[in-house]
């Protein structure tokens, strides 16, 4: 899978405030599979948005964003081509850990009740198995959230500032389990943050 970004930019951003950008109002930016990018930006400058475009979430944009080959719909692509990591989480309150991941899995049954504990189990939660998500801490329901986004096929694999509540240990850990996915299906990964980020080999580095 390839995804191109034409000519984008948020309506609800100025040509000001994005005149430095590597992506906004780019002729051809992209994104290939099988390779992993950094995209980096201080606060305000239009991270979430840009992966929200990509994603379908947001279609406050012009320009244009496509998809080769081209998928049916948006549906089909969240289904089997993207997954995302959102930086609000996006998780179930009153759900536990394990009925939050579960009820993403039961879309595609991509992973089996066996390798979820595994993955819930490598990244220290284990003993948060049935705990409801509302009593987590932010960290906490930031592995949450990425052991939910591995829990489906993808093409790539969507990252909004990931790690930010993570410390040293917990991102080494999270992100050796990714490395190892993106591997298994040779997707590719778009990570957004607000400096560098060393804990992965990023085939590209962009200032948004």
């Amino acid at each position: 899978m390839r995804i191109e970004l034409n000519n984008v930019k948020p309506t609800y951003m100025s040509e000001a405030e994005i005149l430095a950008s590597d992506i906004y109002l780019q002729d051809n930016v992209v994104f290939e599979q099988g390779k992993k990018y950094l995209i980096k930006a201080n606060s305000g400058h239009g991270k979430t948005s840009m992966l929200n475009f990509i994603y379908g979430s947001n279609i406050n944009y012009i320009g244009k964003v496509t998809y080769k080959p081209k998928n049916e719909s948006v549906f089909d692509l969240r289904r089997s081509k993207l997954s995302y990591v959102f930086q609000d989480h996006k998780l179930f309150p009153n759900l536990t850990i394990f009925e939050n991941i579960v009820l993403k899995n039961n879309l595609t049954n991509y992973k089996s009740i066996e390798e979820i504990d595994v993955l819930v189990n490598r990244v220290l939660l284990g003993h948060k198995r049935n705990s409801l998500v509302k009593n987590l801490s932010l960290g906490q329901r930031q592995r949450v959230a990425i052991v939910r986004a591995l829990c489906q096929p993808f093409d790539f694999l969507l990252l909004d500032e990931p790690f930010s509540h993570l410390d040293t240990t917990n991102i080494k850990i999270v992100t050796t389990i990714i490395d190892e996915e993106i591997k298994l299906r040779n997707a590719g990964i778009i990570i957004t943050a607000l400096a560098d980020a060393p804990y992965f080999n990023f085939d590209k580095v962009v200032n948004l």
